[in-house]
Order: structure tokens, then C-alpha cells, then sequence
């Protein structure tokens, strides 16, 4: 079963390639400017996350795609990478698997001199875990 998590990623991957998440079923779309905002998912994106978790907001799908997102956090659908272009996509774990990833219809994906869609990063914990990994290393030439 996808998490909300995962499926929150995923949709945040995708809105970092220009895709956008159809609302009210497909009567209209939501496409945040920002995604990410520092260490964190951008305000324009975590109102998007929202407004396709509401009950209101009727069949939420991302573009290019056929499962809603009702559908992904639903038992039946894990997210695996994309065997093409490595991005999230969801499969179905019982049944027949998606026809399409939705880097089908995006014409300059994959591409390998760009930087890849990501999560936030909290720099700080990240800068902490590389400070661990180099004391350590010089711990361990001391002692050899």
C-alpha cells in the first residue's frame, strides 16, 4: 500500500517536471509554482496537497495518468521507481500494472544533465551525518 507519503512525493516529484494534479475529475488543475521551499515542501505545494485530499475536491488524478489519488492510497497500489526514468510511479500489486509511466508525455525526461526532481532536505542533519562520517573515518586511520 502507497503511504501518503509516498504519494505526497510523488505528486511533489512530478509538479518539479511541469506536470499538473487534475481536481473535481478533471474539470480543473492545480500546478504549485514552488515545490520546495528550503528544508521543507513549498506553501503553495503543502495548500495543492491539501485541497487533493479533500473530500470536496472530488477525483483528484495527476496529468497523464489514470488512477486517482484516492485510488494510490488505496491497498491495491505500491510506488516502485520508474524502470525508464527512475521517478516514482505507482503499480497496481494485484492486477495488471499501469500502461504508461507519466514520463511518456514529458519530452525532455529523462534528462541526466539536470538535477532530478527531490525531496527537502534538512541540511542541517544532513551536514551532521557527513561531520559523523568524516570523524569517524579519522577515528579509525588513528587507530590503524
Amino acid at each position: 500500500m502507497a503511504s501518503k507519503t509516498e504519494v505526497k512525493k510523488y505528486l511533489a516529484y512530478w509538479f518539479q517536471l511541469g506536470k499538473k494534479v487534475f481536481i473535481n475529475n478533471g474539470a480543473a488543475s492545480l500546478q504549485p509554482r514552488i515545490v520546495i521551499d528550503g528544508e521543507s515542501y513549498s506553501d503553495d505545494f503543502e495548500q495543492c496537497w491539501q485541497k487533493v485530499l479533500s473530500p470536496e475536491s472530488g477525483e483528484c488524478y495527476l496529468e497523464g495518468t489514470q488512477q486517482t489519488v484516492d485510488q494510490l492510497l488505496s491497498p491495491e497500489w505500491d510506488m516502485i521507481p520508474c524502470s525508464r526514468c527512475d521517478m516514482p510511479v505507482p503499480l497496481k500489486n494485484v492486477g495488471m500494472p499501469p500502461l504508461l509511466c507519466p514520463c511518456n508525455d514529458v519530452s525532455t525526461w529523462p534528462n541526466t544533465e539536470l538535477p532530478t526532481p527531490r525531496e527537502p532536505v534538512k541540511s542541517q542533519a544532513q551536514l551532521s551525518k557527513i561531520l559523523d562520517n568524516l570523524l569517524l573515518n579519522q577515528s579509525s586511520k588513528t587507530t590503524d
